[in-house]
């Protein structure tokens, strides 16, 4: 299973952060406000501290009332009313990468993959790591490429990926023979992110048939 992070900005390579969801309305006429989280435990949009918007210029705590789909009621510390909840409609919840908890063995944290470049273990490049997918069956990386509309999606396992090295800022791939799994370009896109999910992608081992 694949904990994925999203965040809407791409972190800064000066600054890390992710984004760990978005204030959507205010709820109610007491201050409280709905979020979307972004965090592979909805809850846990309030797990890691306070968070600060995208410029960094308010501190916010978060305290979660309830949660239903992925979407969090909460109360931020000092909003007291509801017009004060609409003012933070559209703010993004920010807080360091070095809050998040450091994934387990073959556990990527999207935000950590999405930008990577894409190379060819047989030399050359491909493109580079656009976002992550789960559609049921396993993770999947999508590779948009120079030139090219149509992104190459591609299984994230260890027989397709080999290497990921987040370091040197690359990932290896071995192209399964025949199959590039490009998607569909009149598929509707729902936004995401700039540097993806906060949750993580697990590389499975995966086989060649």
């Amino acid at each position: 299973m694949a904990r994925k992070a999203n965040a809407p900005a791409k972190p800064s390579p000066a600054s890390p952060r992710v984004c760990l969801g978005v204030i959507t309305k205010a709820h109610g006429t007491r201050g409280e406000v709905r979020i979307r989280s972004y965090t592979e435990d909805a809850r846990a949009v309030a797990a890691y501290g306070p968070v600060t918007d995208e410029a960094g210029s308010r501190s916010m705590t978060v305290k979660i009332l309830d949660e239903s789909n992925g979407v969090v009621t909460a109360r931020i510390e000092g909003v007291e009313d509801r017009t004060q909840a609409e003012a933070l409609k559209g703010t993004g919840l920010y807080v360091p990468r070095s809050a998040l908890p450091e994934p387990g063995d073959e556990e990527f944290y999207h935000c950590d993959l999405i930008g990577l470049r894409a190379e060819l273990v047989t030399g050359g490049a491909l493109g580079t790591v656009s976002a992550v997918h789960n559609y049921g069956a396993g993770d999947v990386i999508e590779i948009v490429r120079p030139g090219r509309k149509a992104p190459v999606l591609l299984p994230f396992t260890r027989a397709t990926v080999p290497v990921v090295d987040t370091r040197a800022g690359r990932i290896k791939i071995d192209l399964p023979q025949g199959v590039l799994g490009v998607r569909d370009e009149g598929d509707a896109d729902v936004p995401v992110p700039a540097s993806g999910e906060v949750k993580t992608a697990r590389r499975a081992k995966g086989e060649r048939n």
